[in-house]
C-alpha cells in the first residue's frame, strides 16, 4: 500500500516537472520568437534608413545590403582604377610655370578672384569657407531629396482618383535615367557658364532659380508631365553644377596653394547633405503614407522644406566677400626667367 502511494506521488511529481518543462520551453519559444520578430523589425528599419541614402537605381533593383554584389564591386574597381591613374599622371607644376603663349593680361579679374593663397588650416577659419559650405549643403540637400524619390514621385504626381497612375513604372525608371543625364549635363554646362558670369552669380542661379522651380514643382508640377520633367531636370542639373563649380569657387577665394585640401574639407557638406536631404523627404512622406501610393499634395510639405533650404543657401552665397588679407600666405616673388612650356 505504502509502495503504491509512493509510486503515485512520484508519478505526480514527474507530471508536474514535465509540465514545468513544457511551460519553460514555451516561454523560451515565445521569447525567441519575440526576439526574432524584434530583430527582423530592427533590420527592416535599418534597411529602410540605409536605402534612404542610396541612389534610386540601387534601391529599385533591391541589391542585397551588407552583401557583395556585382554592381558595387564593379563600381569600386572602376573608381579605384581612375583614382590611381589620376594620382600617377597628374603632377603639380613647378613654381612660375605657364603654358606657352600664356598672357597674364587675358586672365579675368574680379574682387572675388584672389591672386594670393590661403592654406587649408586657415581657410576653415574664414567665414567664406563656411558660407560656401552652407550654400553647397543646401543645394545638394535639395537636389538629392528629389533624386532619391524620383521614380515614385513622378507616379504619385499623376495618380488618378481611382488610384492608378498615368505614369507607368517603366516610364518612371526612364525618368530616373533622364535625371542622371541632367546631373551630368549640369556639371559641364553650368561650370562653363561660371567661367563667363562668375562663380557667385552662377550659385545665385542654382539657389535662386532653384527656389522658384521647386515652388513651381510643388504647385504646378501635377498639371502636365512635360512641365514636371522639365522642372526636375533643371533642378538636378543645378545639383550637378554645384559640384563642378565648387573647386573653381574655392580657387577664386583661396588661391591654388592647397585648394585640393580645402575642397576635401568642403565636401563634408555633400556628406552631410547626402544624409539630411533623404531623411527630411522620407520623414515627411512616411507621415503621409507610402511613396508610390500617394498623390501630388503629399509631396508639397517636403518640397517647401527644400525651398526653405535653398533660400538659406542663397543668403549664405550672397554674403560671400573676398577673404581677409590676414589669412593670406606671404607672397614669394617669382624669379626672372621662370620656366615656361616650350
Amino acid at each position: 500500500m505504502a509502495a503504491a502511494l509512493a509510486e503515485r506521488v512520484a508519478q505526480h511529481e514527474r507530471r508536474v516537472r514535465a509540465g514545468q518543462d513544457r511551460d519553460e520551453r514555451g516561454d523560451r519559444r515565445e521569447a525567441e520568437q519575440g526576439f526574432r520578430e524584434g530583430h527582423r523589425s530592427r533590420i527592416r528599419g535599418a534597411r529602410r534608413r540605409t536605402t534612404s541614402v542610396l541612389p534610386p537605381p540601387l534601391v529599385a533593383r533591391r541589391l542585397p545590403l551588407g552583401a557583395w554584389s556585382v554592381t558595387p564591386v564593379t563600381g569600386g574597381v572602376n573608381t579605384g582604377a581612375y583614382m590611381l591613374f589620376g594620382a600617377f599622371t597628374i603632377k603639380v607644376p613647378p613654381p612660375g610655370w605657364a603654358p606657352a603663349g600664356f598672357d597674364p593680361a587675358s586672365v579675368r579679374s574680379h574682387e572675388l578672384i584672389t591672386t594670393a593663397n590661403v592654406t587649408a588650416a586657415n581657410a576653415i577659419k574664414t567665414s567664406q569657407f563656411w558660407l560656401l559650405w552652407t550654400a553647397l549643403f543646401c543645394n545638394v540637400s535639395a537636389g538629392i531629396g528629389i533624386l532619391e524619390q524620383a521614380a515614385p514621385m513622378i507616379q504619385d504626381f499623376f495618380r488618378q482618383p481611382d488610384g492608378k497612375s498615368l505614369v507607368a513604372a517603366s516610364v518612371a525608371g526612364g525618368f530616373v535615367g533622364l535625371l542622371s543625364i541632367g546631373n551630368m549635363a549640369g556639371r559641364f554646362a553650368w561650370s562653363a557658364t561660371s567661367d563667363v558670369i562668375g562663380r557667385k552669380r552662377v550659385y545665385m542661379g542654382y539657389l535662386g532659380v532653384g527656389t522658384v522651380l521647386y515652388l513651381l514643382l510643388a504647385f504646378a508640377g501635377h498639371t502636365a508631365t512635360a512641365l514636371f520633367v522639365l522642372f526636375a531636370f533643371v533642378i538636378i542639373s543645378f545639383y550637378g553644377g554645384g559640384f563642378s563649380t565648387a573647386p573653381a569657387y574655392l580657387r577664386d577665394l583661396f588661391g591654388t596653394l592647397e585648394v585640393g585640401a580645402i575642397h576635401g574639407r568642403l565636401l563634408t557638406a555633400w556628406s552631410a547633405a547626402g544624409v539630411v536631404g533623404p531623411l527630411i523627404v522620407n520623414a515627411v512622406l512616411d507621415a503621409q503614407g507610402t511613396p508610390g501610393k500617394l498623390t501630388a499634395g503629399a509631396y508639397q510639405p517636403a518640397l517647401l522644406i527644400m525651398v526653405a533650404l535653398l533660400v538659406v543657401g542663397f543668403i549664405a552665397n550672397l554674403l560671400i566677400r573676398p577673404v581677409d588679407p590676414k589669412f593670406h600666405e606671404p607672397s614669394e616673388p617669382v624669379a626672372a626667367g621662370a620656366e615656361k612650356e616650350s
